[in-house]
C-alpha cells in the first residue's frame, strides 16, 4: 500500500484489505491500494471526485472510471460504506465500526459521531416488528459549526 499506511498496523491493514478483495472476488491492484489507503486516511466522508484528484497525484494515469469501480468493489466487500445523504453526490466512509453520521444542510460536509446506539434498541424493534434486523442507517441532520458562523 502506499506511505499513508505503515507500521505493523498498516500490514494488518493491508492484510485484511487483500483478504476482503479475494473473498469479494477481487483482485488486488496498485491503483485499488491507493484508492484504499486514500479512503483510509481521510477524515473526512469523500467523494469519488475528492478521492480521484488526491489519488492522481500518486498515479497520475488513473481514470475516474477506476476510481468508482474501486469504491464499489470495496462497497461490495464491506471494507467501505458508500453514504448517499441528502441531494449531492455520494460519499464515501473507510471506517467500519459501529458509529452514527451528521450531515450539514447547508454545506454538505458528514462528520462521524462515536457513540452508537444500544443494542437493547434494536432488539426492541426486533420484537415489535418481526424483523430480524440486520443493521441501520440513521442520517442526522443539522448545520455544522462553519455555517453557523
Amino acid at each position: 500500500m502506499t506511505e499513508a499506511i505503515h507500521g505493523a498496523a498498516g500490514e494488518s491493514v493491508e492484510r485484511e484489505f487483500r483478504r476482503a478483495l479475494g473473498a469479494g472476488g477481487h483482485r488486488y491492484t496498485t491503483q485499488r491500494a491507493a484508492v484504499y489507503d486514500t479512503l483510509y486516511a481521510a477524515s473526512s466522508h469523500p467523494t469519488a471526485d475528492e478521492i480521484f484528484s488526491r489519488v492522481r497525484s500518486q498515479i497520475p494515469d488513473i481514470s475516474l472510471a477506476t476510481v468508482y469501480k474501486a469504491l464499489e468493489a470495496f462497497v461490495s466487500c464491506g471494507i467501505a460504506t458508500k453514504l448517499t445523504m441528502g441531494d449531492g453526490p455520494a460519499k464515501y466512509d473507510g471506517r467500519m465500526d459501529d458509529h452514527h453520521h451528521i450531515r450539514c444542510v447547508s454545506c454538505g460536509c458528514v462528520t462521524d459521531i462515536d457513540q452508537a446506539s444500544s443494542p437493547d434498541w434494536l432488539r426492541t424493534v426486533s420484537l415489535l416488528t418481526d424483523f430480524e434486523v440486520l443493521g441501520y442507517r440513521l442520517e442526522l441532520v443539522g448545520t455544522c459549526p462553519d455555517c453557523l458562523a
